[in-house]
């Protein structure tokens, strides 16, 4: 492919939805970012951390099969369904997936949707410095239907959308400047997220066990010397029996006698030490004063580096 990966735009965190005639607001949907790459031969779909994806989503692949562009970089989310909201436990089922063959099993199973909010090159001009007024025009203009490619929609009045993502238990919403322009691998007032469930990506320390299985997970944060730092323990959540036995053994092959975190967790009775090398995705509703999660729920075991579990993430 010729096209080199770009890094995607992001949004910051906001505790107050702009003001103003120039902000529209998006659905913010708990799911993979995406983008998606055509050059004119070759397509990929390449995650935010610059990873391939086009194997675990034949069925978006190719930009092609819904876009009339002859050359396109599209960005998006992608999203599975469960109970008629996204659930990032069922889209990691399938982007966990690594060989053909268990992607074609699990496929029908969880099938996913492209939800398209951006487009940056189209038939080989770079589209970053126009406003997003104009890319989404552009957008509008290149998406041909596809059953599993949607347009994200957007609106005039961000409050009305964050009390019905309120209403219908979602994940937030997101603001953008339509006459702001797209800074690859940026992050600022431009695009301003407004959530109502939290998440964070964190690091497990330790471990308790019921019946010979994993139950609960007790987390971690890295700060900037490398220290981890005890933010709460959660077990159930979103993950499945098959789940658990899996954390199990890889549990076993990460105890130690070494306590991770720099002090005693107040919940460490039972507790066995692993090494700080499985990192997952938390749901919670707020912190604690005493710097824990309160209400954490796990989403999903993510395949990231434990070092980028990071206490910054907190702002």
């Amino acid at each position: 492919m010729k096209l080199q990966p770009v890094v995607p735009f992001e949004p910051v965190l906001a505790s107050q939805l702009p003001e103003g005639d120039q902000w529209i607001a998006q659905i913010k949907w708990d799911g993979v970012r995406m983008l998606s790459y055509c050059d004119g031969n070759d397509a990929e779909l390449i995650n935010r951390r610059g990873n391939r994806r086009t194997l675990q989503y034949p069925e978006i692949a190719d930009p092609r099969a819904y876009c009339r562009a002859g050359s396109v970089i599209l960005d998006g989310e992608v999203i599975a369904l469960s109970g008629g909201k996204p659930s990032f436990h069922e889209v990691m089922r399938r982007d966990s997936l690594k060989n053909a063959a268990a992607i074609k099993s699990v496929s029908p199973q969880v099938p996913v949707l492209y939800m398209i909010f951006d487009i940056l090159y189209c038939n080989g001009t770079w589209l970053l410095d126009q406003p997003l007024s104009r890319r989404q025009q552009m957008l509008g203009e290149m998406l041909l239907p596809h059953p599993h490619v949607q347009n994200v929609p957007s609106y005039a009045r961000p409050s009305e959308l964050f009390t019905a993502a309120q209403s219908g238990g979602l994940e937030g919403i997101v603001c953008k400047d339509i006459n702001g322009t797209y800074a690859p691998g940026g992050k600022d007032s431009r695009w301003q997220k407004r959530k109502i469930v939290f998440d964070v990506n964190a690091v497990a320390g330790g471990v308790t066990y019921r019946d010979g299985l994993v139950n609960a997970l007790l987390f971690g944060l890295f700060d900037s010397k490398g220290q981890l730092h005890y933010i709460g323990h959660a077990g159930a959540g979103r993950m499945t029996a098959q789940d658990w036995r899996t954390i199990t053994a890889q549990a076993q092959q990460l105890r130690t006698g070494d306590m991770p975190f720099t002090a005693v967790p107040q919940r460490s009775k039972g507790a066995v030490w692993i090494k700080p090398q499985l990192v997952f995705k938390l749901h919670y509703l707020e912190w604690n004063s005493s710097g824990t999660l309160r209400h954490p729920v796990i989403q999903a075991q993510l395949d990231h580096p434990p070092l980028s579990c990071r206490i910054e993430q907190k702002g």
